[in-house]
């Protein structure tokens, strides 16, 4: 999946930094990345390259020790241009592609908490965890993150795959959903199958997780037996598409991206 960048080694943990020469810079707009693509392959700008070099800039990560920062602003640089964020789900290399999509959801996250949510002020950063806090009243803003479930629903041989309604994404997907304020993720599971496609479920066993920076998610994916009729009762403003596919019929390829992806492929491959 699209986190699963070994044996390179994603090292998130806050720290106090300041950029080398050879650290990598992020500059963000419209949801958009600054990017050089060259020979299939993506690169971002690093500090020795910038006409202007200051302290303004945001300690991200790490990846195999190389450093990533947000800069507030930055010089055009000649041979980069601006990249929409979706468009790295597809890049090489992995491991800068994941870069980007977890820099932007950092980058959001830092652009929609300039100011306090209780009283207005204007919010600092924190400088022992990666956290905004108003010094006026106190508050403390840590990175959103979002639970949700993606759910694999087989009656026997049968999957039920879906496809969104109103998204740009065309492909088969599974039944997906965020975690509401009180439920538990089974709990969680079983609304989302019945509101979506209008079945009951059983037997859930949790598959694996995923962070999801695209939309501050966490995903978590389970599989479940189909408990009674299958009947599908579609939610069409949710889906365009719900039906039940056997497992031999299943066009659907490995693409090292995404959990739900990886769940399709896992129940077609299943003895």
């Amino acid at each position: 999946m699209i986190q699963d960048i070994a044996p390179r080694i994603y090292d998130n943990a806050f720290r106090q930094e300041t950029p080398d020469e050879q650290s990598l810079i992020f500059h963000i707009r419209d949801n958009a990345v600054l990017v050089k693509e060259a020979e299939e392959a993506i690169c971002f700008p690093r500090y020795n390259e910038l006409e202007t070099q200051n302290d303004s800039y945001i300690y991200l990560f790490a990846i195999d020790g190389t450093k990533f920062f947000l800069a507030p602003a930055i010089e055009p640089q000649s041979g980069y241009d601006y990249r929409g964020i979706m468009e790295f789900r597809y890049k090489k290399p992995k491991d800068l592609a994941f870069a980007a999509a977890a820099a932007c959801q950092l980058y959001n996250w830092y652009s929609r908490n300039r100011y306090c949510g209780r009283c207005g002020t204007l919010m600092v950063h924190d400088d022992k965890e990666r956290m905004m806090r108003c010094k006026s009243c106190g508050n403390m803003v840590f990175p959103k993150i979002s639970p949700a479930v993606i759910v694999g629903i087989t009656d026997g041989d049968r999957l039920l795959m879906t496809k969104y309604n109103g998204r740009i994404y065309k492909r088969y997907a599974l039944v997906a959903g965020f975690a509401e304020v009180g439920e538990t993720l089974e709990e969680t599971v079983k609304r989302e199958v019945l509101e979506e496609v209008g079945v009951r479920v059983k037997n859930l066993r949790y598959y694996k997780s995923q962070p999801w920076p695209f939309s501050d998610t966490l995903l978590m994916g389970f599989f479940c037996d189909l408990d009674g009729s299958d009947k599908i009762v579609l939610d069409e403003d949710e889906l365009s598409e719900a039906q039940w596919v056997h497992r031999k019929d299943i066009n659907v390829e490995a693409d090292g991206i995404s959990l739900t992806n990886d769940m399709i492929v896992h129940f077609k491959n299943a003895e």
